[in-house]
């Protein structure tokens, strides 16, 4: 019996043993307690102490450097009693993955003794080597100074292994010279541009009590679990977290019975200890499912400010990660671990809100009334519309490139739903005031035992990048595996550039002139209607017609990237403060260096299973039919086999030619674009013959667990 099939049958007898009251052990007794949140801060903080931070923490007041050994103090004591040994500075620099270099507490005193001593400064400064992230040319390799500042707005929190507690502290990420070498850092300051604009627009509508704006997120997080002991068979899923070959199970989504089907007791059990731990990190975990695909679920928390919800996602992702494993699973997060069935996303749900706690993209009863809300949505419009490049940018990936478009995601093309209702108020602003909304209605059910239901005034649209949804837009566009920073921060200065523009021609009317207010805002309707569509996106009708409107389609990320590189992105981003030109030079670097790298690494791993598990697989079969009795069956797939193995050779041949080629193309973005035109290519020619390998090699002798094994064997 072979490994793959050992595997097999072992997963058929595996149960989770551990039963466990999920109720008692769940909510209010657990939230946060593995945070130094507002209760912790009370507790270990003097009075005084305690309001100017959360001063800070809400916004209201700059920290004060008089507190940090007061605070330093009472988080180390609040951390010592939870068992922590060690603390780290925690941040995500440009590797999309986040970052950490643990200390201890404890400093010998020079008697043999010891004591736990942490500072002010240990807190609020670290230094890790700035030399081995990247830095897109910020930093050459011999300058090793970098600094991790304390993220104030973003809770401290434990990490609790099995073998320790590490105090965990968020922090921002600095070059010696000042240059963010972060995710981190840009969000903030985007959130403060987009927040001064803001505030600029609500005082011309006389709100003279909001003193802060900020934006929410609630990011959905779709992914993979199948069994560990199969993947742990599949140098691809290791090397790259895709199957770069597989062909079609006989069954796949077809039947549409995974979607919100019966969770599986082994996926259960997975999500409840996830459940569990992300409450007691403070993060407000909602909703869980399956999704589309086999194998494939979903999870989706209440929404947070931007800033924390971000460093959020980053801890979810980790956590599903090694929860995994302790269920003898593998976490799949890439945007299409599979072909031939959904690939995985992430939908943002983003929202402004003010300090008073009052939603900015709430339209109320009747939207055709509401000026303030109509004022902030067609700034969004023009937002997305005038600076659609560069969000496609912000979410430009490898892996999102085999999602996006692929009728499970929503096609490169940026466009906006508002839904029904509020395309009629647009289009009414369009001509002057609006003057009435749609409204909802009730679905009668025909059933005198069931209730009538409510109808919202709109439908929804899966296939928009950027949909509006009630009280928000979801950004569905984003890749699975991305940290949402990035695209946060693209959004985030785009509305603040259209903030700012529609402050400026406020700031010269009276307040309450709304005839003029609605002149503006038709203006900018005219402007940027052609980013609104409701219709399917994954229509070959729409490509035609975005084409016709002037829309960008940056089908890839080699066509996306250069959008960053345009005067206009330079003088956005630099003009709020949000990017200097040489960090969003670095950011473009890196990306381009990040591509060609996956796409090679993805290359390289298909040219070893091809050389050294397909091919000598297909021999040994050969070697079988060939010692068989002759029959006109056996000779003709004796034939099949041995073409296939000759055109394996030639399409190993051919993708290492092409990978040399392009690593000869001289600058990383020719590297890129070479990648993508000719290496890409020559892969999906090896994979299509090693697919068809796979339909007439004998089942024992095929050396990778199989598609119908690894999305329903779990």
């Amino acid at each position: 019996m072979t490994a793959r099939q050992t595997a097999i049958s072992d997963i058929a007898t595996h149960r989770v043993a551990k039963t466990q009251d999920f109720l008692k052990d769940a909510g209010a007794d657990i939230y946060g307690e593995y945070v130094f949140d507002e209760v912790a801060q009370r507790q270990y903080l003097a009075k005084p102490i305690f309001k100017k931070l959360r001063r800070t923490i809400e916004g209201q007041e700059p920290f004060d450097p008089a507190i940090v050994d007061a605070v330093a103090h009472g988080v180390k004591e609040w951390a010592l009693a939870q068992g922590a040994t060690h603390y780290t500075h925690w941040f995500v620099p440009m590797t999309g993955s986040t970052a950490e270099k643990h200390d201890s507490f404890l400093t010998p005193t020079g008697d043999g003794q010891t004591i736990a001593e942490f500072s002010g400064r240990n807190l609020i400064q670290g230094e890790p080597d700035a030399s081995s992230f990247p830095s897109g040319g910020l930093r050459a390799t011999f300058e090793a100074r970098g600094y991790t500042g304390w993220d104030v707005t973003s809770p401290i929190f434990l990490q609790v292994e099995p073998n320790g507690v590490t105090m965990t502290i968020p922090t921002a990420y600095v070059s010696y010279t000042g240059e963010a070498l972060d995710f981190k850092i840009p969000l903030l300051r985007s959130q403060e541009a987009l927040g001064v604009q803001a505030l600029r627009v609500l005082r011309w509508f006389d709100n003279t009590t909001s003193s802060r704006v900020f934006t929410n997120i609630g990011p959905e997080q779709e992914y993979f679990l199948i069994d560990r002991r199969l993947a742990e068979q599949r140098p691809d899923l290791l090397l790259t977290g895709r199957t770069l070959f597989g062909a079609p199970s006989p069954k796949g989504q077809e039947l549409e019975d995974q979607y919100f089907g019966p969770i599986r007791e082994r996926i259960l059990a997975f999500m409840m200890d996830l459940d569990r731990e992300l409450w007691r990190l403070g993060i407000p975990a909602k909703t869980r499912h399956n999704e589309v695909a086999p194998a494939q679920f979903e999870m989706a928390p209440v929404y947070e400010p931007t800033s924390v919800g971000s460093d959020h996602n980053m801890v979810v992702m980790s956590l599903m990660r090694r929860l995994a494993a302790q269920h003898g699973l593998m976490f799949l997060i890439h945007e299409k671990p599979f072909a031939g069935i959904n690939g995985s996303g992430k939908h943002n749900n983003w929202s402004m809100a003010t300090d008073d706690g009052e939603n900015l993209l709430d339209p109320g009863n009747d939207p055709h009334a509401n000026a303030q809300f109509l004022a902030f949505l067609v700034a969004v419009i023009r937002a997305v519309n005038v600076h659609a490049d560069l969000l496609r940018a912000s979410i430009a990936d490898a892996g999102n490139d085999h999602r996006l478009g692929a009728n499970e995601a929503p096609p490169a093309i940026v466009s906006i739903f508002l839904g029904a209702q509020l395309v009629d108020v647009i289009a009414q602003l369009e001509e002057g005031p609006a003057a009435a909304s749609k409204k909802g209605g009730d679905v009668e059910l025909g059933v005198t035992s069931l209730p009538v239901l409510a109808a919202d005034a709109t439908d929804r649209n899966r296939t928009s990048p950027f949909a509006f949804t009630g009280n928000k837009f979801e950004f569905r566009a984003v890749g699975s595996s991305a940290p949402i920073y990035w695209p946060q921060t693209v959004l985030n200065t785009a509305v603040a550039d259209s903030l700012k523009r529609l402050a400026d021609e406020l700031e010269k009317l009276d307040h309450g002139d709304f005839e003029s207010l609605t002149g503006i805002l038709s203006r900018i309707v005219k402007a940027n209607k052609q980013v609104l569509f409701e219709g399917n996106g994954y229509s070959e009708a729409w490509h035609v017609e975005a084409e016709k409107r002037g829309l960008p389609n940056n089908k890839t990320t080699v066509d996306a990237l250069p959008a960053l590189t345009t005067k206009t992105a330079k003088e956005l981003f630099s003009s709020f403060g949000v990017l200097s030109e040489r960090e969003l030079a670095s950011r473009v670097e890196v990306n381009w260096e990040r591509y060609v790298k996956i796409v090679d690494i993805e290359a390289s791993c298909a040219v070893d299973i091809a050389s050294t598990m397909i091919l000598p697989a297909a021999a040994r079969y050969l070697g079988e039919l060939n010692n068989a009795p002759s029959s006109k069956g056996i000779n003709t797939i004796c034939q099949k086999v041995s073409t296939l193995a000759d055109s394996l050779v030639d399409a190993i041949d051919g993708l290492q030619h092409a990978q040399h080629e392009a690593h000869e193309a001289g600058s990383v973005k020719a590297e890129a674009t070479a990648f993508a035109t000719t290496v890409i290519p020559a892969q999906a020619v090896l994979r299509g013959v090693v697919d068809e390998l796979e339909t007439l090699v004998a089942d024992d002798l095929w050396p990778l667990p199989k598609y119908r094994e690894l999305l329903f064997q779990y």
